[in-house]
Order: structure tokens, then sequence, then C-alpha cells
């Protein structure tokens, strides 16, 4: 609490400057807000940085609070919010992380993927050169059946049908190509 002996309204936060305020709370509420956002958050270190946003934020908007007298929970209003955010902000953040790269392969998953890759390749050499065209272009080149028509020259639907066609063709050849290679 401010100290100012005699005067009537030091125990009424509305006489109190931010200062004032921000340090007479901080005092009484301090732990419990950090045991309340810890609870939330489930660790100390970012409770501790929420709480102390929660001060900053009530200093700054001190002489525009309406009510003065329910700053405590103005505080624990604003600490729950950014307790939230937090946590919000984690789950984005986790989804967003890539994911770790996978055990380099050995010597017998190599030679399974070649061997695979082979098949599919020669799947697709086998098909008719505009199917090829197709198939290449929008799974290797990334390419829109829009972007495909124009580059080649022909209407979406050809492009629809030679994809179609092609997928069917060289999913039957690719799989009596593992067929054959099973002993």
């Amino acid at each position: 609490m401010p100290e100012r002996a005699g005067d009537p309204g030091v125990d009424d936060p509305r006489s109190w400057s931010a200062d004032e305020a921000v340090g007479a709370l901080y005092a009484a509420h301090w732990q419990r807000l950090v045991a309340l956002a810890a609870s939330l958050m489930g660790e100390t270190a970012s409770a501790e940085e929420v709480v102390a946003d929660a001060f900053v934020a009530l200093h700054r908007r001190w002489d525009r609070l309406a009510d003065r007298a329910s700053a405590v929970g103005y505080l624990r209003s604003s600490v729950v919010n950014g307790a939230r955010d937090v946590l919000k902000h984690r789950v984005v953040a986790e989804r967003r992380r890539p994911l770790p790269d996978p055990a380099p392969d050995g010597p017998e998953e190599h030679a399974v993927r070649a061997a695979e890759h082979g098949i599919v390749l020669r799947a697709l050499d086998a098909l008719p050169a505009r199917q090829r065209e197709v198939l290449v272009l929008r799974y290797q080149g990334e390419m829109s059946e829009q972007d495909i028509a124009e580059a080649l020259g022909i209407s979406r639907g050809a492009v629809k049908t030679h994809a179609h066609r092609g997928l069917s063709a060289l999913r039957a050849a690719v799989s009596r190509g593992f067929e054959q290679e099973q002993p």
C-alpha cells in the first residue's frame, strides 16, 4: 500500500497513482497470481512472464481503469487470458514444427526403394506419350489441370481423361511389376 501518513485515502485504490497501485498489488498478489498461471500452464517460467505482463498492462491502463477497486480482478483476468494465449501459441507452434528427419535408410531399404522406383519408372515409360506427359506435369511438375492443358495445347477435359487413364494403367503395371518381383 502507498505510504501517505495521515492521508484519508491511503487504503483507497482510487486515490493511488499507477506506481503505488502496482507496488501494493504486486506485494499482495504476485505469488498467488504466479501459482494460478503455473497451474494453468504447467510450468513456472512462462507463468511469471504472464503475470509480469499483466502488471505492466495494469500500470499502463491505471489512469483509464473504470473501477480501480477491482484491479485484482483485472489482474486475475489478465493472467488467465495471458495463460490461454501462451497455451494457444504452443499448440500452433507445435503444429507448425517440422517433423524430425527420419532415420537414415540402411542398405536394405535403399535396395527395396530402388527396385520399387525402377518398377514405377518402367511402368511410366510404357504409358502412351500423352498420358505420361500429363502425369509427369501433374505430379512431378505440380501443375494444375488448367496449366497442363495450356502447356500441352489440349482441353482440361482431355487432361482429366489422360490423367485417369494413365493412373489406371500405371496402377495395373506397377501391381504386375510387384507381383513379378515376389519370390
